[in-house]
């Protein structure tokens, strides 16, 4: 119960970001307003052990190269004197941090002897990394409602969505290794593309990074309920086993937060 009451609060964004990103009022989704850099935000608390922190690609900007950066640091955004422009090179460059552009495909590192493991397949209901086990259901991206939006879910389902696109879901977290350090997995899409960088310490707290980036325009976390359910997920599987389609909730006498939580998540 503690570590779930732990990850509702980290899945929102610290009021410490680029001078080019607009946070709504729930501190969930973060907008690039002007320009293709600036655009850094960090998690509001420090990612517990195997916690994912997960967002989902809002909107898109034509016109610009590159991606959502996503990692982790071990400074406290609240230590820093200016918000770098860049995660890549500029927090990259004042150590203790990891980072990756996200692409169609990913960087990953495998020790001289190590074996390729298998992800797992896409239609398991959980992922494991290490001693982690999350629902994969929540880390796969989803259509908007829509007239062939069943359609749109069984494809996502079986993970072809790309890496860049829109409703993409992009994860971070780490795994804590026996030697004391920890490996930092991105999981895209509900497959783990593996070590993206070993030898993080665990003995210093670390933020989540995303860097909303040139063509990604807006992202949005997205909570991972880990032990028992919320009572706002609970709510959301009886909404949704009554009605007929997604499209209905608009309908429904509910507050506007709780129908787009029904809908989109």
């Amino acid at each position: 119960a503690a570590m779930a009451a732990r990850c509702r609060l980290a899945a929102r964004f610290h009021h410490i970001h680029g001078t080019n990103i607009r946070l709504d009022a729930s501190h969930t989704q973060a907008t690039r307003v002007e320009s293709f850099a600036n655009g850094l935000c960090f998690s509001q608390e420090p990612l517990a052990p195997g916690q994912i922190f997960l967002v989902e690609i809002e909107e898109k900007e034509l016109g610009w190269c590159g991606h959502l950066r996503v990692g982790l640091t071990a400074h406290d955004p609240q230590s820093l004197e200016v918000v770098p422009e860049y995660s890549l090179p500029d927090l990259v460059n004042m150590g203790d941090t990891w980072v990756f552009a996200i692409t169609r495909s990913h960087n990953r590192v495998v020790l001289e002897g190590d074996e390729v493991q298998a992800r797992g397949r896409p239609w398991e209901p959980f992922l494991l990394i290490a001693r982690v086990r999350i629902p994969r259901d929540t880390l796969v991206g989803r259509s908007r409602p829509g007239r062939y939006s069943h359609i749109l879910d069984d494809l996502y389902k079986m993970n072809v969505l790309p890496a860049t696109a829109r409703r993409s879901r992009i994860g971070v977290l780490y795994a804590p290794q026996p030697d004391g350090t920890a490996d930092m997995h991105i999981v895209i899409n509900g497959e783990d593309m593996g070590p993206s960088a070993r030898g993080l310490p665990t003995t210093r707290p670390l933020y989540a990074v995303i860097d909303v980036f040139a063509s990604t325009k807006s992202v949005r976390v997205i909570p991972v309920d880990y032990g028992f359910p919320s009572l706002q997920t609970l709510c959301r599987l009886v909404i949704q086993k009554h009605i007929v389609h997604r499209l209905a909730i608009d309908g429904l006498d509910l507050p506007p937060l709780l129908k787009s939580f029904c809908q989109h998540e």
